[in-house]
């Protein structure tokens, strides 16, 4: 090298000198200007986030009784206090990364201008960041810009204007923050590679331990992975592990918190972590297993439906306590497997039990022959069957329910009066038949229906409702009006359900050429929708329906006509250990309570010789008061079956989930499959009603026996 280019050299290297000690004490210096202010609010904006913000955490869900059942989570985190973590690992982490840490005010001049001089020069690329800077860095990393992917590369980009910048916070922080409060604060929130953040996961996660009783040679572990933890991954690198790992031996033996004997010593040992990958949580409703993670889906639904933010509730560190009774779920996933296998193919059995109430309705179980999950060939889904508005072909004869319930509130007919029952009906009202159906002067096919079987010309309203003879609740819509039989669907509980389209139960598509997609359901079958005055076979159930809305209609019911929303929380405990408001919805008086007290005696009879359940019943030895309804879909491709006592409602469902359109075989508890033709055998009372007694059984066993309330001669 000439002697002038070493002096322009020379000369260069104290200008950047210069720029560098001027850019970290420029907000300290007080310098004029809008730039100048703007910085300084910058830094102490950030740096005040530091340290006041704590990082994302975990949020676990528990059963009623507080035992957990899942967690949620973006970065696997377990907050540790530094009296919580080991000796061990602190002195690790500062030797490797920042041996004068207690020394410096938050930047190491001469390692911060070493590097500045080596990356300017066209050097080896340096760092020489503090562990105080390299809080900084990870903060702005894994917390600020955790979800901005170009805000981390600035953060982490090779610049000398990265470089003031970090220096500038890392000064900052260092006046609001003591040493080992940003030694602890950097530790819990650095990376370890595979979503695992802070050394308190990283201890269960590597080696199943606690951050505490972290060895020398698991804290020297540790410490090599802050490096580059996607390299040093132990179980896919352990080579390049075990290297760095004895790397962080050496620099502790510089350090004097090691002697020379014991680091040979821990080098010849193995990198201990846990043998197939770590020991980590699903980060998702999948951890909640294949029993309880339809419970933990609609946690998360209910929450977002609320208005709860997802990033929130991924990373806020609550503690969620659920309504779910583990012995309730269990018993409903037993009874759901047992009369339909998980494996069969496009067959799903659903059950969904809330408990009735005047305050709540809280929801005690969701299951699902099916597991959840994410393994197709093993029968898993992750869909909601239990509670999403899945079973698109319909709860079939249960939705007559609505129609008595309208028929009585505008006192056209008591529980206990006569109602017509012929065998075969064309209405003078409702448009839209099939084939068999006549065709008016108009050129429109009226709607006309016919009996699944044989009755007498008429009989109670109590009794239609327990045999379930078709014409006679299209009669009785016409008496009615379909609007507010559409109305009394959502109010005794179908909220979600008739807010759906009638396609495929999901959210309404504007503008959509097909008006089953574009309207809602109450749009739909209400007057004004495709239909002059309504879809007479609204009554008839072949519309998309969630099954738990279904329970919550039962439950509404059984609470004296009180609808409220079908509740999992019973409390909700932020990271700091209070609770957190839900906002849910209020309950309702939707119809009166008399009414509803003689609408659960009609239902009473379902289960008596002649009703539609009465072989389930009889055939599961049941003997309690309760109200219950069967439904079947036309072509026998799904069936339902509701009902309740005074202290628990619910509702089987078995629906074709995968291809909705055709029938299902019930070929006895365990034998059900779908159908390759068109049409089965299925009906409520066979594979629904036996899924319901088979599980309320076991739940109701040891309870009272209560009586159905006293019907009102208002409605009798």
């Amino acid at each position: 090298m000439s002697i002038r280019s070493g002096l322009f050299k020379l000369l260069g290297l104290c200008l950047l000198a210069g720029v560098l000690v001027a850019g970290i004490i420029f907000p300290v210096a007080g310098a004029a200007g809008v730039i100048s202010n703007q910085a300084s609010e910058t830094v102490e904006s950030m740096s005040s986030d530091l340290a006041d913000e704590p990082p994302p955490l975990v949020t676990t869900i528990t059963d009623r009784d507080g035992n957990p059942i899942s967690t949620l989570y973006k970065q696997y985190r377990i907050p540790t206090a530094s009296n919580e973590i080991s000796d061990a690992m602190k002195w690790a982490i500062i030797s490797v990364e920042d041996r004068r840490f207690y020394d410096h005010p938050g930047v190491d001049w001469k390692g911060t201008l070493r590097a500045a001089i080596s990356n300017t020069s066209g050097g080896d690329t340096q760092g020489a960041s503090t562990l105080t800077q390299q809080y900084v860095k990870n903060y702005l990393i894994n917390v600020i810009y955790r979800e901005d992917p170009l805000g981390q590369q600035k953060a982490q980009e090779v610049s000398i204007a990265r470089k003031l910048k970090e220096a500038r916070i890392a000064i900052q922080l260092e006046t609001k923050m003591p040493k080992e409060e940003i030694l602890t604060g950097y530790l819990n929130v650095v990376e370890f590679s595979r979503q695992i953040s802070g050394v308190g996961a990283a201890a269960n996660a590597y080696f199943d331990t606690t951050a505490a009783e972290l060895t020398v040679s698991q804290s020297a572990l540790l410490a090599a992975m802050v490096n580059n933890p996607a390299v040093l991954d132990p179980w896919n690198n352990p080579e390049e592990a075990t290297e760095r790992r004895n790397f962080v031996f050496d620099k502790m033996v510089e350090n004097r918190k090691l002697s020379a004997e014991d680091a040979e010593r821990l080098k010849e040992e193995p990198l201990g972590v846990v043998p197939g990958g770590p020991n980590k949580p699903p980060a998702n409703c999948i951890g909640a297993g294949p029993e309880y993670g339809f419970f933990c889906q609609y946690v998360e639904d209910y929450l977002l439906d609320l208005g709860m933010d997802k990033d929130d509730l991924y990373t806020g560190g609550y503690t969620i306590r659920t309504t779910m009774d583990p012995e309730a779920t269990h018993a409903a996933k037993a009874a759901a497997e047992a009369e339909v296998a998980k494996e069969e193919p496009n067959v799903a059995n659903t059950l969904s039990l809330v408990k009735p109430g005047k305050d709540r309705h809280e929801v005690v179980a969701l299951a699902a022959n099916r597991d959840y999950g994410t393994d197709k060939d093993a029968g898993q889904t992750t869909y909601g069957l239990p509670h999403e508005v899945f079973n698109v072909t319909g709860a079939g004869s249960s939705y007559k329910i609505f129609t008595a319930a309208t028929a009585m509130e505008q006192r056209k007919y008591g529980i206990f009066d006569t109602v017509p029952v012929p065998g075969f009906h064309t209405s003078p009202v409702f448009n839209g038949g099939g084939d068999h159906c006549p065709t008016r002067p108009s050129g429109i096919k009226a709607y006309c229906v016919q009996n699944a079987g044989e009755y007498g010309g008429s009989m109670s309203l109590q009794d239609a409702l327990a045999q379930s003879p078709n014409t006679t609740f299209v009669i009785l819509e016409e008496e009615t009006g379909m609007g507010p039989v559409v109305e009394m669907a959502s109010r005794l509980g179908l909220r979600k359900t008739m807010a759906s389209n009638s396609a495929n139960g999901e959210a309404p598509v504007p503008d959509h050429e097909d008006p089953r997609f574009s309207m809602t359901q109450t749009e739909f079958h209400g007057p004004g929708g495709i239909f002059d005055a309504g879809a007479g076979f609204f009554t008839l159930g072949a519309s998309p329906v969630s099954n738990l809305e279904m329970a919550n209609v039962a439950a509404t019911i059984m609470s004296g006509g009180v609808w409220c929303p079908p509740t999992p929380i019973l409390e909700v405990i932020n990271r700091g250990g209070n609770e957190f408001p839900v906002e849910e919805k209020s309950c309702e008086q939707v119809v009166p309570e008399k009414l509803a007290d003689t609408l659960a005696v009609g239902l009473s009879k379902d289960v008596d010789p002649g009703g539609t359940a009465a072989a389930a019943a009889s055939g599961a030895g049941w003997e309690r008061p309760m109200i219950g309804k069967t439904g079947t879909t036309q072509f026998q491709g799904s069936a339902a079956f509701i009902g309740a006592t005074p202290q628990l409602a619910g509702s089987a469902m078995v629906f074709r989930p995968d291809r909705p359109y055709g029938g299902l075989i019930d070929g006895g508890p365990g034998n059900v499959r779908a159908s390759a033709g068109s049409t089965g055998n299925m009906f409520g009372g066979k594979t629904p009603a036996r899924t319901w007694f088979r599980a309320m059984n076991p739940i109701m066993e040891g309870l009272p026996v209560e009586p159905l309330p006293e019907p009102s001669p208002e409605y009798s």
